[in-house]
Parts: structure tokens; C-alpha cells; sequence
């Protein structure tokens, strides 16, 4: 008897589900870097055949490469800091004597030299961080860098349109990079705005449904802006009016620190820039040959992140510096869900003497977060890490500090998402002045915090703690 013309659509159908199902289950066996993660993806793929496959491909598929080497020719990131390491030798052998190994690792990790003769100043909120960024705008005479996860097209946000858009009309090279999730946070979106006014722009893995995205859970997060070469602006913070004080004299609604960069890391900065040009489909050409004037004492490098072929560099030097901590690790930030490795460095930092402090928001942008934070807060408690909770606005500022000595100064939270899944940079600082000022803004900071101890996470109700444990097990989707 043939078979009818449904049963073979059904027989194909079901081959093609079977295949796509083993398709799925295979990729995350061969891919995913956590057993837990690969058994639960494999599972979902086989029990869920065709939703699980497309949730593996949107959500699970968490690698991509970047492909800016090839993309950049001239402009290849690793040909570059050759050229810059044969041009500015390493400046280890001018930072303390004990810290050394943490700038070999450091080299070893980024690839990048460390560099002497930088300045890098914090600013305060945007109350001090915009208008300085927006004179560096006005006084551009080459070419204006620009990337930034959010970026509101109303009120500062309006500001910036209206200089990017007259430093384009006077002959500056002038390009932006969106990432093109965060660009929705704000409506309208700024990309319309910039691009009528003539600004090169471009988003970072744009979302598309034909053919479809399928990487949109990984997301550019860093915060650049260059100028010419001389100078840089890096840091946790958005382009937002949120982030000034309100008319009525009120702090502004979110709090958070930026940095100025002025010196031979600049370079560094805006090579990260260009590669990330280079990979949203922006043409490169080969980078001029920049020597930023030395401007300070600092010795500096860039340390990159992401899911590409840069995973886990941050974390490595996390995990380094906390180890060869002598007496203080201080730590903020809004996010903080780190991963095991990071839990036990601190913990084991904290059992050998040395003081570690963890601030968080007491008001987080998003309170699951928080709740997700304090049920993984027991083992440190116990270790004798000092937790406290700001009392206040929310607090953004992404803040690493050891020793008063070593910083860092990036877009990085200490959490899945910024170092699994998000494209991140930060600014590793030797400076005892930078130190001094970060230590001054982090213990006004702490006098504003309560603490939280041991007796408090226990005196949790039920609920509180079946809450806080569901949000725990979603953290690495959050």
C-alpha cells in the first residue's frame, strides 16, 4: 500500500525534529564549559525537540568569534600591540616589588603592555563626568570614538547629539557603536538622531529576523569614548540624565563613577574601539601611529572581555589580584553574583587577614538581583567578608580596589552576565594617588551603608528564603 502524501510530510517531520533535537544536544555537549549547563541543555533539546533546539541557538549558544583580527588587516589588535610593545617597553619593574607577578599575569592574559605615564582621574556622577566629556567633544580636531550600552536620545542625552552632530559638520571624524539591545532602553532611539545628523553609526550584533539572530543574548557593554588619540573616558556609566542631580537639588537618581584617561594607554582604548568597528561591519583602515604625551604617574593596561576568544581574562585577573592582596580588597558594585572561583578567592583572602569589603545598592534597578546576591552571601559572611548595603539611590558604580594601590576601571559587574556573556573592558591602574581618592570615595560610601551580617541572612523568613534561592538558581540567565 503506498503512504499517503501526510504520512511522509509526518515521517519527514519527525527526522528533521529527531535531527534537530541531536543537533542541539550535541552543540551544548561540545560547547558549553559547565557540566550542569551542558546537562541541562542537553535535556531541554531532547525533551523539547524543536522549542529546544531555536532556546539552545538564542540563549545557549553563548560563543561567537569576533573575526576582528581578520577584519581589521592593517589594523590587526594583535600586530598593534606588538608594534606598541616595541615602541613603549613594559613598565613592571616601576610598580611595587609585590605586585609584579599580577602585572605578569596581566600581560599574559591581555597581551597588552603596561604602560607608564598615564593620568586617570574618577568623576563623580555625570555631574562631573558630562561636561567634561562633552568639552572633549567640542575641542576635537581628528576623530571622536564613541561606544556606549545605553545612550538616551532626551535630555544629556540631547547634548551629546547636538556635539557629535557639530563635530561632524566642522570635519571630525566622528563614529558611534550602539549595541543594539540597550539602544531600545531609551525611545526615541538615538541611532535615528545621530544619523540624521550625519554621524557614522553602527549596532553592535543587530537584531534581525532575516536571517535571525541568534546571538542577541550577548551584549556590547562597554562604555569608550577617545578623542584624537589623547585622550579617553571609560568607566560603568550610561548616557543618561539619571545620572545628574535633579533640578530641585536632589542627588541624582542613579550614582555612579567614570574616568578620565589621558596618557600612552589611550592607545589601548581606542584599539578596542576599532576592533569593535571592525566586527559591527565598519570599514577600518589602518590606525594612525599614536604616542599620547605622558601625563602622569599611573602605569596602565586594558584588560578585554567576552564571549568570544577573550572569556574569562577579566575573571583570571580578578582572581589574581584578590590572591596577592596584603591588606584590603574593596569591592562595589550593583550586580554581584560571582561565579565560584571568585567566591573562594575571596573567601580565602578574607581567612588569611586581609580586610575584603563588598558594597552593594540597598534600591537595585532590578530587586531580583539583589534577592539572588543574598542567598549566595552565607559563605562569605562565614569567611569574614564585610558585607553592607548602601542607603540611598541606586548605586551603578563598578569599583575593584586592592591594597588602596590597584584598580580597576571598566564597565565590568561581578556577575554571569558581564563576565559570561557580555563584551567588557577595564583599565588596570597602578597608582597610589588614584588609590587614595578611590579608598576616600569608598569609605564615604560604606559611613552611607549598613552592614549585613550573618544573623541577618539567617533571620530571613521562609518565603524571603524560597525567593531569594528561586532567583540564585535563574542567576546565570539574569
Amino acid at each position: 500500500m503506498p503512504m499517503s502524501a501526510d504520512t511522509l510530510l509526518y515521517l519527514v517531520l519527525t527526522a528533521l525534529s529527531l535531527a534537530g533535537s541531536l543537533y542541539g544536544a550535541g552543540q551544548a555537549l561540545l560547547n558549553s564549559q559547565d557540566p550542569r549547563s551542558a546537562a541541562a541543555w542537553v535535556a531541554i533539546c531532547l525533551f523539547l525537540p524543536v522549542a529546544g533546539l531555536l532556546l539552545y541557538l538564542c540563549f545557549g549558544k553563548n560563543r561567537i568569534r569576533t573575526r576582528a583580527r581578520r577584519l581589521h588587516g592593517a589594523a590587526d589588535p594583535a600586530a598593534a600591540r606588538e608594534r606598541l610593545a616595541m615602541e613603549s617597553a613594559d613598565a613592571e619593574h616601576l610598580i611595587a616589588p609585590e605586585y609584579r607577578n599580577l602585572a605578569y599575569l596581566g600581560r599574559a592574559t591581555s597581551g597588552n603592555a603596561l604602560l607608564a605615564g598615564n593620568a586617570v582621574e574618577s568623576l563623580l556622577n555625570g555631574d562631573e563626568a558630562y561636561p567634561a566629556m562633552l568639552e572633549a567633544i567640542r575641542g576635537a580636531r581628528q576623530f571622536v570614538h564613541l561606544s556606549s550600552y545605553i545612550f538616551d536620545a532626551r535630555g544629556v542625552g540631547a547634548e551629546f547629539v547636538t556635539a557629535l552632530a557639530d563635530a561632524r559638520a566642522r570635519g571630525v571624524e566622528v563614529q558611534v557603536i550602539l549595541d543594539a539591545v540597550g539602544e531600545f532602553y531609551g525611545l526615541p532611539r538615538v541611532g535615528s538622531a545621530l544619523e540624521d545628523a550625519g554621524v557614522d553609526v553602527l549596532r553592535f550584533l543587530p537584531l534581525r529576523i532575516f536571517p535571525p539572530t541568534l546571538g542577541f543574548n550577548l551584549r556590547n557593554h562597554r562604555k569608550i569614548l577617545v578623542i584624537d588619540g589623547e585622550l579617553a573616558f571609560t568607566g560603568g556609566m550610561n548616557i543618561r540624565t539619571k545620572h545628574c542631580s535633579r533640578p530641585d537639588g536632589r542627588p541624582p537618581r542613579v550614582l555612579d563613577l567614570h574616568f578620565r584617561v589621558q596618557g600612552p594607554v589611550v592607545a589601548q582604548i581606542d584599539e578596542v574601539f576599532r576592533a569593535d568597528w571592525a566586527f559591527s561591519g565598519g570599514a577600518v583602515p589602518a590606525p594612525p601611529v599614536l604616542h599620547p604625551a605622558p601625563a602622569g604617574d599611573a602605569e596602565c593596561r586594558v584588560i578585554v572581555d567576552g564571549p568570544n576568544e577573550d572569556l574569562d581574562k577579566l575573571l583570571w585577573v580578578l582572581v589574581g589580584a584578590i590572591s596577592l592582596a596584603h591588606t584590603s580588597i574593596k569591592i562595589m558594585t550593583p550586580y554581584f553574583l560571582p561565579p565560584r572561583e571568585l567566591t573562594v578567592a575571596l573567601q580565602t583572602a578574607a581567612l588569611r587577614g586581609v580586610q575584603v569589603t563588598v558594597i552593594l545598592p540597598g534600591t537595585n534597578n532590578f530587586a531580583f538581583m539583589n534577592w539572588a546576591a543574598t542567598h549566595a552571601l552565607d559563605g562569605l559572611l562565614e569567611a569574614g567578608v564585610r558585607i553592607a548595603f548602601f542607603q540611598g539611590p541606586f548605586v551603578h558604580t563598578k569599583f575593584f580596589l586592592v591594597d588602596d594601590y590597584y584598580a580597576h576601571a571598566g564597565s565590568s559587574n561581578l556577575d554571569p552576565r558581564s563576565l559570561r556573556l557580555n563584551f567588557e573592558m577595564a583599565v588596570e591602574v597602578y597608582d597610589q594617588a588614584l588609590g587614595k581618592r578611590l579608598a576616600a570615595h569608598f569609605a564615604s560610601s560604606l559611613a552611607r551603608s549598613r552592614p549585613y551580617l550573618r544573623a541577618d541572612w539567617r533571620r530571613r523568613g521562609l518565603l524571603r528564603r524560597l525567593r531569594d534561592a528561586a532567583f540564585w538558581v535563574l542567576s546565570p540567565y539574569l
